[in-house]
């Protein structure tokens, strides 16, 4: 098997700057996406992210009966909750967009009571089994692949090096099995997660990271200068031809050494 690819820095000098290229890029592989297999999908975290994708709304060329999109984590709390990473997609952006809502692959709210009271996991586990049965509905037999081949998985950075729900020091950086599972002791609140496992992000097509501001500059540097500390955000190195790109603004990027390469399309 081939060595995977180094990351592809991509450093911009304003935050608005960093939001139009991410829409060029996000269009791009859709374009290239729906050409070859007729649908794009996507798996998109929560954060500063879904703000970050408002440079889709009213752009041209996004065919949005055409995405299939899942999270890349999801917290266990009720859809209305200001926790949850679907609330505040569906706030910056889905909203916003003609995307049919059957397109938008939840966590199943019918689970969620359950999965979020008492010590048993049981229900964590329930929950989690049932997003991966989503998984395996959309990519079965469309992808013949052990893990799901996203077409684009977007993802940000915590303060920690954490991504999605993968925190470090945690046992489930070691999951190599499941496409989903969940996590009851998560150290940043909420405590219970469900999470794309790295064996599902390193399989994308695309994968990337979307970071801005001062407040990231030593993550970044951590992630990008020193890989071999071992942070998750550092692990995300997708299977050739699989590739990993980084969109941060000048301020986030201020401490990295990693060379930057100028975007284009």
């Amino acid at each position: 098997m081939h060595a995977p690819s180094a990351p592809i820095l991509c450093s911009f000098s304003n935050p608005d700057e960093l939001v139009e290229s991410l829409a060029q890029f996000i269009i791009k592989s859709q374009k290239e996406a729906i050409s070859k297999k007729g649908r794009f999908t996507l798996a998109v975290s929560g954060g500063s992210l879904p703000h970050q994708l408002g440079g889709l709304i009213d752009k041209p060329g996004v065919k949005w009966d055409k995405w299939q999109v899942f999270y890349a984590d999801e917290r266990i709390v009720p859809f209305d909750d200001e926790d949850s990473n679907h609330r505040l997609c569906q706030e910056q952006i889905w909203s916003k967009v003609p995307i049919p809502k059957e397109n938008i692959h939840t966590l199943d709210p019918a689970l969620i009571p359950a999965a979020m009271k008492g010590d048993d996991e049981d229900a964590l586990e329930e929950i989690a089994d049932a997003y991966e049965k989503d998984l395996i509905r959309e990519f079965a037999n469309k992808d013949s692949a052990r893990f799901p081949i996203f077409d684009l998985v977007l993802l940000g950075v915590g303060p920690d090096g954490h991504t999605a729900s993968l925190f470090p020091g945690h046992p489930l950086l070691s999951e190599d099995d499941r496409w989903v599972a969940f996590i009851s002791d998560s150290p940043k609140p909420p405590a219970r997660r469900v999470t794309l496992t790295f064996p599902v992000i390193n399989h994308a097509a695309r994968v990337a990271f979307v970071a801005s501001g001062a407040n990231k500059a030593d993550t970044l540097h951590t992630v990008l200068d020193h890989p071999e500390q071992g942070l998750p955000a550092s692990r995300v190195r997708p299977i050739t031809p699989g590739q990993v790109y980084w969109f941060v603004d000048d301020a986030a990027a201020s401490k990295v050494e990693y060379p930057k390469t100028p975007f284009k399309l």
